[in-house]
């Protein structure tokens, strides 16, 4: 690894720890910059994965006070998270990447939609923090979020959007809640697909500690400056980054 092409991954990975901490989506920004650099695509997922769950962690931080879930709801989404992960960094591990990567931009067309008119699907619901969810919505929300595991611990691009969607459809409203919400259960997914990653020696580690220092700085500060912004700003965030994201993977993958 040259100086150009660690001073590219360091600042990707700044980039993509704050659009990870803002919206989501920093897999877009780590991914790619790993692949130009030369290296092969599974072994960028997993140094990616590696690198930019440092930034989420370090969001997770940040948004620590506004982490305001019932126990009864945050800790059947965080084992979904974790039964997730696990899951979908073995599959990674075990099959080729192809066919999901053509699957990957409907993903994102649905994400992105989902979260768009997720207030429509919520109705009159209104919760902050899901503190009035029911037993049957966290089931289905758990459910869901396994599924979400599974995609994020096998590739993990826009798992932040898929979550912040799933939570707009079931009620919540408060971006900043959400979001803190979103770094807690992105952190368990890619916490477990981080271990198997490393445990398998399919991780670039030149590449991936370059990564790990931008994605801390730009995860924590990115986290801080988020919860400055109006919540309608950071909303419409999300709704561009999806779009973003969608648009490019239609046209990588057809």
């Amino acid at each position: 690894m040259s100086l150009t092409q660690a001073i590219f991954l360091f600042s990707a990975a700044i980039l993509a720890g704050v659009l990870n901490a803002v919206a989501g989506g920093g897999s877009f920004i780590g991914f790619p910059a790993l692949l130009f650099t030369g290296v092969p695509p599974i072994p960028a997922n997993a140094s990616n994965t590696v690198a930019l769950w440092t930034g989420v962690t370090a969001s997770t931080g940040a948004y620590r006070n506004r982490l305001d879930m019932p126990k009864r709801m945050l800790v059947p989404l965080l084992t979904a998270s974790v039964v997730g992960g696990t899951m979908g960094a073995f599959l990674l591990l075990k099959t080729p990447a192809h066919t999901f990567m053509r699957l990957l931009p409907w993903l994102m067309l649905v994400a992105t939609l989902l979260f768009l008119f997720g207030r429509k699907l919520a109705g009159k619901r209104r919760s902050s923090a899901g503190h009035e969810a029911t037993t049957l919505a966290i089931f289905a929300a758990s459910i869901f979020q396994l599924l979400v595991g599974i995609y994020g611990g096998y590739f993990g691009g826009g798992m932040g959007i898929v979550i912040l969607a799933m939570l707009a459809a079931a009620g919540m409203t408060d971006m900043h809640a959400m979001n803190a919400l979103k770094s807690a259960l992105s952190t368990a997914v890619n916490g477990v697909a981080v271990i198997a990653f490393i445990a398998a020696r399919a991780v670039y580690w030149p590449q991936a500690a370059v990564m790990i220092v931008g994605a801390l700085l730009g995860g924590y500060f990115g986290a801080r400056y988020a919860m400055r912004l109006p919540p309608t700003a950071v909303r419409w965030a999300v709704i561009l980054v999806g779009t973003g994201m969608t648009a490019y993977f239609f046209v990588k993958a057809y």
